[in-house]
């Protein structure tokens, strides 16, 4: 039975890119992080450690892949995915509300659990967007994609702006996290499902230009709300596409059986001739140059974000200008993420350039970010977290789309997931063992606090020559994969253009 007219793929992405507009609370850890180390007498390296299983947990979206892959096939499939995240979002924050407000105190090990448990719906809030948009854009991913990570990176600014607007304290903040998300997955999860669409014409050029200003609406209100304050002070189904890009990137990969320079094997090559499971794709070596790149970059960025009040406290930011540095982070994380989709898929349909070396970019872009943060000079802070947050944005739009085309679509909620682990790896290194322990080592004696450039300036030029380091296992996987980008996705690219 063909679906309701108000209810089409094109609403399916509205929603989705609406539900990810307030599914990004872990970004807003830098607002109400104060109020939680002061309310429970933390230092840096306690307040890491909670920051740390909030990077678990907002990356670590295995549990979220496989509930994804055991939900019975079908159009509701993304309603339990989303129903679970939302029960995962008012677990976690609600708790952790009551403790902060001085309710009901929570140990160090038990407000890890909380906030485990907040960040982790943010994966299934993700999951269930992202796999509903590749399957209903199957030929547009890295568009669709971007979109949805794009907006997943603004929601920080979006939470940030409401927050601010309502004059609220940072510890109420956490309770309206709690509420906010929830109560929007509740209402808009019935548009979010899997459609089998029939149409193609130019009239679907239109809807999406259409729907381009709607979802980039909120761009605009981050950034007027900012401004004011500183003046104030026939097309196949879904399934049958799945088929043919299994039949397409078969007989292209038999096609491409050269070595690289690197001594790719035809089987390296072909890496997407199947849609391999979770425990095949982590048996290939581009599996693993992919999860160490991304603990690299997305790594270092969390753990930019994470301490990014705390690197505005010893530079002497006020409080309100490390917030604003929140919202600043979230635009530009929002521009990287929609911006590397549309790009990548620009010169992949172009050119066939793999997606790989644009990650290798912008993380020779992020080690300039993280050296001028270093620096401690005026306005450092601004101008690093901007690129920072630009690059960090890019390669999550990049991730997926990756993984989707090297490891195949049946498990690609899964796998991917599993990539994402890579970040709260990453970030755990950087972030408690890097940057937390050489702030504490840094500050006075029998004190909190810590003021000066020299407080984050060995840590960021640490991050520096790990992004430099990621890079280069980036532009590794790029000449690994350079042949089967160009002989199987370019060609199944093409194919379906001229259809």
């Amino acid at each position: 039975m063909a679906p309701p007219r108000a209810r089409t793929r094109w609403s399916a992405l509205a929603a989705g890119a609406l539900i990810q507009c307030c599914a990004g609370s872990s970004y807003c850890f830098g607002v109400y992080s104060p109020a939680l180390k002061a309310s429970q007498r933390y230092d840096q390296s306690a307040l890491d450690a909670v920051a740390f299983f909030k990077d678990v947990g907002a990356n670590a979206g295995v549990l979220s892949g496989f509930l994804a892959a055991w939900a019975p096939a079908g159009r509701r499939r993304p309603w339990i995915v989303l129903l679970a995240g939302a029960a995962l979002c008012a677990a976690g924050y609600l708790p952790m509300w009551l403790a902060v407000a001085g309710i009901a105190p929570a140990p160090l090990p038990l407000m890890c659990a909380y906030m485990l448990l907040a960040a982790q719906a943010q994966t299934f809030f993700n999951t269930a967007d992202v796999v509903s948009a590749v399957e209903n854009f199957p030929d547009r991913r890295g568009t669709v994609i971007g979109i949805m990570k794009g907006f997943l990176g603004l929601s920080g600014a979006i939470l940030v702006q409401i927050y601010r607007t309502l004059h609220i304290d940072p510890t109420t903040f956490i309770l309206m996290l709690a509420v906010l998300p929830t109560a929007i997955t509740l209402m808009l999860m019935y548009f979010v499902d899997v459609h089998n669409s029939n149409e193609r014409s130019a009239v679907q050029s239109v809807c999406f230009a259409i729907l381009l200003l709607l979802v980039l609406s909120p761009v605009a209100v981050a950034v007027k709300a900012q401004k004011t304050e500183s003046i104030q002070h026939e097309e196949p189904t879904s399934e049958q596409r799945i088929g043919l890009l299994q039949e397409e990137v078969a007989e292209g990969s038999e096609s491409a059986g050269s070595s690289t320079a690197l001594g790719a094997s035809n089987q390296d090559l072909s890496a997407g001739k199947e849609n391999l499971n979770v425990l095949q794709a982590m048996g290939k070596l581009n599996f693993w140059l992919l999860f160490l790149a991304m603990a690299c970059g997305m790594g270092s960025g969390l753990a930019t974000v994470n301490n990014i009040s705390q690197i505005g406290g010893s530079l002497g930011y006020t409080y309100k200008e490390t917030s604003t540095l929140v919202t600043l982070w979230s635009i530009w994380n929002f521009s990287g993420r929609f911006g590397a989709g549309f790009i990548s898929d620009h010169f992949l349909r172009l050119r066939g350039v793999g997606r790989p070396f644009f990650i290798g970019v912008t993380l020779l872009i992020m080690s300039v970010g993280h050296a001028i943060i270093s620096s401690g000079l005026p306005a450092s802070l601004y101008i690093g977290s901007v690129l920072v947050g630009l690059c960090y944005g890019c390669q999550w739009a990049l991730m997926p789309s990756i993984t989707s085309e090297i490891f195949g679509l049946n498990h690609f909620g899964t796998i991917f997931n599993m990539v994402a682990v890579a970040s709260p790896v990453g970030s755990y290194i950087l972030s408690v063992r890097v940057v937390g322990f050489i702030y504490d080592m840094e500050s006075p004696p029998d004190d909190h606090g810590c003021q000066g450039k020299h407080c984050f300036a060995l840590s960021f030029m640490i991050m520096s020559c790990v992004c430099v380091f990621g890079s280069a296992i980036a532009f590794v996987l790029f000449i690994r994969t350079r042949k089967f980008y160009r002989r199987v996705v370019y060609a199944r690219l093409q194919s379906f253009l001229d259809t």
